[in-house]
């Protein structure tokens, strides 16, 4: 998904951009970048995250760096920031965005007799592709509304100028942008955890669409938001940090609720219930309050040298680390009934490693309990899944399995009770090698995050589609 932090001070700002950033590090994949504005320049430094840590990357940068106002990314795919100089004066600009159209806009560009200098993975760069939309325009602000015109798909982002900072949310409010406050300074994140430990506190949530300007004094609405909203339900169940905010929710008590509504549908009659970490542990802990059943650690994990499991590009590599970081407990193992909780199964290849390992250290029964649907639908709006290929989803196969094609009776497949819903799980627990699995139903995640259903992303699940 990636994620990004920008902050204006009346004092240097460099170490809140620094660690504001890294803060965000949970939410993107390939590369980190920053950009500082100085009274003579931009200032700016970007590396490739897939084999380090951004604050090792990005260290002996930030002692060179000094200004009052920067912007910081984690980007899952393109370098950035990109520094601009256009009839808007000069300016740095950071994305969170998976453009759907990129190649019908990159196609309408070059048919413009226009030109891109940079590429990512030899595709044109999105943030760049943003500029120059936001460049067709007379202001700023008018170049973010065609910015918001053209794309399909779902794009945030900040923008870092000689008179402060641009902050403009998704047109559907998809992916979050909080503006935090302290004395003398404003920041604004993805994520609201990038601020207590800064000494900021939240201000305001941006809504869909909205653009706000920034500056050390204090900020003023460009573009109010729209009414409608489409922000991503997976913020709550897996990307989102356990302190973060968004609308108002809290991540972790979200994920209790979660835990508690898998239990509430539950008859399963197990020894104690245990989470794969680190998003399952919250969703086990819900459990375990509702059903009143101890909560255990089966797994714990080694954190010191083993990255994210989703940090490496290669799909057998993230496996690879999945696995290794997660030790096994054999005597809390050993005999008894399990019921595990996870985020969620996209693949089921990295559950199916942790299932087996369960059973190799004398597992009795294991009852798998996602806190999610079942995913039948490839992310169109974030990178999700970044495969083309809905086959790569455990219940797309489980349905081409089935019927021999992967899209038929879609609906009744989404649908908890019916009888392809039914043979479908059944095919999935089959493949894991499972006591049993049951998957959360959609009401239920609605009414754990707290949101009205109109207003989230919910496709992943249902095939809910709005660009």
């Amino acid at each position: 998904m990636g994620g990004f932090f920008g902050c204006i001070s009346k004092s240097d700002c460099v170490n809140d951009l620094y660690y504001g950033t890294d803060y965000n590090s949970h939410l993107g994949t390939k590369r980190g970048g920053l950009a500082v504005l100085n009274s003579k320049e931009f200032q700016r430094a970007i590396h490739n995250l897939e084999n380090s840590y951004f604050r090792t990357k990005f260290e002996s940068d930030i002692q060179k760096f000094h200004g009052n106002s920067g912007i910081g990314v984690i980007s899952d795919t393109e370098p950035q920031p990109i520094i601009i100089n256009s009839h808007h004066g000069q300016f740095a600009i950071v994305s969170v965005s998976k453009i759907v159209n990129l190649q019908e806009l990159t196609d309408r560009a070059l048919k413009q007799l226009r030109h891109f200098s940079e590429t990512s993975s030899g595709t044109t760069n999105p943030s760049e592709l943003i500029a120059m939309l936001i460049n067709e325009e007379e202001s700023l602000e008018k170049g973010i509304e065609n910015v918001y015109d053209k794309i399909k798909g779902s794009c945030s982002l900040l923008i870092l100028t000689k008179e402060g900072v641009y902050a403009a949310r998704d047109k559907l409010g998809r992916t979050p942008i909080i503006l935090g406050k302290k004395e003398g300074a404003f920041a604004v994140s993805s994520e609201s955890s990038a601020f207590a430990n800064l000494g900021y506190e939240i201000e305001k949530y941006i809504g869909p669409g909205e653009i706000i300007f920034i500056t050390a004094d204090g900020y003023e609405q460009r573009k109010k938001p729209f009414d409608e909203m489409q922000v991503c339900a997976f913020l709550w169940v897996y990307y989102g940090y356990p302190s973060s905010n968004y609308e108002g929710i809290n991540v972790e008590e979200c994920r209790y609720r979660c835990g508690a509504a898998l239990a509430k549908r539950d008859d399963a009659v197990v020894d104690y219930v245990s989470g794969v970490p680190d998003s399952g542990v919250a969703h086990a802990i819900g459990y375990s309050n509702e059903k009143q059943i101890p909560y255990k650690r089966a797994y714990v994990k080694y954190t010191p040298t083993w990255p994210r499991s989703f940090m490496p590009q290669n799909q057998e590599m993230r496996n690879l680390v999945a696995k290794m970081k997660l030790l096994p407990v054999k005597s809390i193992i050993n005999g008894q009934k399990i019921a595990l909780c996870d985020d969620s199964i996209v693949r089921g290849t990295q559950l199916q490693d942790n299932v087996q390992i369960l059973n190799a250290y004398g597992a009795k029964e294991i009852h798998i309990r996602p806190a999610c649907p079942t995913l039948i639908f490839p992310c169109e709006y974030l990178n999700f899944s970044t495969s083309r290929s809905t086959l790569d989803l455990a219940g797309r196969k489980a349905i081409m399995e089935i019927e021999g094609t992967e899209d038929k009776y879609l609906e009744e497949y989404a649908t908890p009770g019916t009888e392809r819903y039914n043979a479908m799980i059944e095919k999935i627990r089959e493949k894991l090698g499972v006591t049993s699995l049951r998957y959360q139903h959609l009401d239920d995640l609605v009414e754990a995050i707290g949101l009205p259903k109109e207003k989230l992303c919910t496709h992943c699940w249902d095939g809910s589609s709005h660009y």
